[in-house]
């Protein structure tokens, strides 16, 4: 029975009451209509929710690294005849960027810089230690500072006579390679991170003008699968 309707005497269907007084009362096709409308925007409300958690987390942006600055001050062979060992000191800016304005980074190995003459090895720097987190959208800046009077560098023959051909002009190229393993958030598979950065160091001895660096991005090595 219609409460709103059984004033007019009207004791018949609910709908057929409330039409035929014209009362306040909601008829049957419009609470449907209602309850239809709430259905579809509770279901479009799911799917917007869906493809914003889609994009948040199913989708990975890899890191953007980059030397924002660096200045060599010292970088000779440790004796004149040696060609196993680098005497240099170096300094450098890196800067390295989470792109996923939703996803933090877990580092599951430490995340290391190494430092190569002439595809030869001659430092290795730690950055970031196994279990440190990224957080999403940030930027991280590491400040390095390395040097050695005998840095072990298999040069050979070839090396040396690379290190004088450059010795001459007083521009160095060192390789920066920054390598590492880490897990995105919500996902399980552990990606490789690996990057290298070709940098031309004009050799600045202490007590000469500072040299303008350009700063110089890296390039990421292809990302494996699901990665």
């Amino acid at each position: 029975m219609c409460c709103c309707c059984c004033e007019c005497g009207c004791y018949e269907c609910y709908d057929a009451c409330c039409d035929r007084c014209c009362c306040g009362c909601v008829s049957y096709d419009t609470r449907e209509t209602i309850f239809y409308c709430a259905v579809c925007l509770l279901l479009v409300a799911a799917v917007v929710l869906l493809a914003v958690l889609l994009a948040a987390y199913g989708f990975i942006r890899h890191v953007s690294i980059t030397v924002e600055s660096a200045s060599l001050t010292r970088f000779n062979l440790s004796s004149p005849s040696e060609a196993t060992a680098l005497a240099y000191n170096l300094s450098l800016t890196l800067a390295v960027r989470n792109k996923n304005w939703a996803m933090s980074i877990k580092n599951t190995k430490d995340l290391e810089a190494g430092y190569s003459f002439d595809g030869q090895r001659f430092e290795r720097v730690k950055l970031a230690g196994e279990g440190e987190k990224h957080p999403a959208g940030k930027t991280r800046v590491y400040h390095l500072d390395s040097s050695s009077d005998n840095a072990y560098a298999a040069l050979g023959n070839a090396g040396v006579a690379e290190f004088k051909k450059e010795n001459a002009t007083g521009v160095f190229e060192v390789e920066v390679a920054v390598t590492g393993e880490v897990r995105y958030q919500a996902h399980y598979t552990k990606c490789k991170l690996a990057a290298t950065c070709p940098l031309k160091l004009q050799l600045a001895p202490p007590g000469t003008p500072a040299v303008v660096f350009q700063k110089v991005k890296c390039k990421l090595a292809a990302a494996d699968k699901n990665c």
